[in-house]
């Protein structure tokens, strides 16, 4: 009876073990505002070494509106931003006042606003263990919506200790390690919006970017996990020039109407007062240049954009390059106003990231066109052999034939 039980016992932790061992890794590289043609500078070695090794696009294509929040949402939930609701960075819930705020750490922590299910969920609920270092959405409040391990987001953190912090991860005992693992770079944002995409300064930072990617790939080959982890390098957005020469100022149109202004910039949601709707809409569409005005439920589908009850009564999109503007964002124009952004039309070039993936699930050395942001959920479903959710907007069909 005793070897008996004590076969059962070898035979459990055998089995757990060989389960550990078959489980896939991935970790998910997010370098914020790097767009597509950035690898095509000369400047990228490491990058261009993955591209070589392992499955690449041409583009990778994001959500409309092409902002960092709602892509990052979008990449890890297969959902458009007017499905997993966090439409902007920024917006306002008018039915119950309350307001979403990118670094607000009361709103960006609460689970209410997030309606999708990010990808750490739907692999915590089937036996995955997974981590965050860094991504919207992972420090929510409610624990059963996080990963098992996660990072409070911290924008002056070192990238090597956020290096440092994922590969402590993989270095843990098999039972407590990580095989989905996100992590979060900003740079090529943050210098693209001050100095321009075509500038020195964003050279620069794409090239610090590829020693990241560098040294990351490095560091696994000095835990000998290189073989073992697939690493998908995607960016939620691209980048254009913009000028303080190309700025219209939809409030100056509608001065005595008591709009409400609830974004601008690259998108401005506007709530007229009930009885001026049509009004306000019939002044914006006569003045139409360089700027399209919609009806909410009139956005055209291919945005998706549609059918969220707390997008405002009013959508203008700008051309590429233009900035639409309220009275006080006008008044805020200095001589160092920002010479790069995003947000626009996600059809734009200019407004598409990069996708480079290597490791042992993905085919080797091959490229294809435009893939969607969307379908990186089903893809990572696929990876693990995990049941995706039934509501999402991605498509496996997309995306699948990278794999091996």
């Amino acid at each position: 009876m005793k070897k008996t039980k004590l076969f059962l016992l070898i035979f459990i932790v055998s089995a757990l073990n060989f389960s550990a061992q078959t489980k896939p890794y991935v970790l998910l590289v997010s370098f914020d505002g790097f767009r597509w043609d950035y690898l095509n500078r000369g400047i990228t070695p490491n990058l261009e070494k993955v591209r070589s090794e392992g499955a690449s696009a041409m583009s990778f294509r994001p959500s409309f509106p092409s902002k960092t929040f709602p892509n990052h949402q979008s990449i890890i939930t297969g959902m458009y931003p007017a499905h997993h609701g966090i439409y902007a960075n920024s917006f306002l819930d008018q039915f119950n006042n309350e307001t979403y705020r990118l670094g607000d750490s009361v709103s960006v922590t609460n689970a209410k606003w997030y309606l999708g299910e990010a990808f750490w969920e739907t692999a915590e609920r089937q036996g995955i263990t997974t981590a965050s270092y860094f991504w919207p959405g992972s420090e929510v409040k409610l624990s059963y919506r996080r990963p098992t391990y996660f990072q409070k987001y911290d924008h002056k953190l070192p990238y090597e200790n956020r290096i440092e912090g994922v590969i402590n991860w993989l270095k843990l005992p098999q039972e407590k390690r990580p095989h989905f693992i996100t992590v979060y770079f900003h740079e090529t944002d943050d210098i693209g919006h001050k100095f321009g995409p075509n500038s020195p300064e964003c050279n620069k930072a794409i090239e610090l970017l590829d020693g990241i990617a560098g040294r990351l790939l490095q560091q696994l080959d000095e835990i000998k996990m290189r073989d073992s982890v697939n690493v998908i390098f995607v960016s939620d957005h691209g980048m254009t020039e913009i000028s303080k020469e190309r700025v219209i100022n939809i409030e100056k149109m509608l001065e005595g109407y008591n709009c409400k202004f609830l974004d601008e910039s690259v998108l401005m949601t506007i709530e007229p007062p009930k009885d001026k709707v049509k009004t306000i809409y019939e002044i914006l569409k006569k003045n139409e240049n360089h700027y399209k005005v919609y009806l909410r439920e009139e956005v055209p589908q291919y945005f998706h954009f549609n059918d969220n009850p707390l997008i405002p009564t009013l959508v203008v999109i700008p051309d590429l390059g233009w900035n639409v503007l309220s009275n006080k964002g006008a008044g805020r124009l200095k001589d160092d106003y920002f010479k790069g952004n995003h947000g626009y039309d996600n059809q734009q070039m200019d407004m598409h990231g990069i996708f480079l993936a290597a490791g042992p699930s993905f085919k080797n050395g091959y490229k294809t066109g435009t893939l969607w942001n969307i379908d990186v959920y089903p893809l990572l479903c696929k990876i693990f052999d995990i049941m995706p959710r039934a509501n999402i907007d991605g498509k496996l069909e997309r995306i699948e034939f990278i794999l091996k």
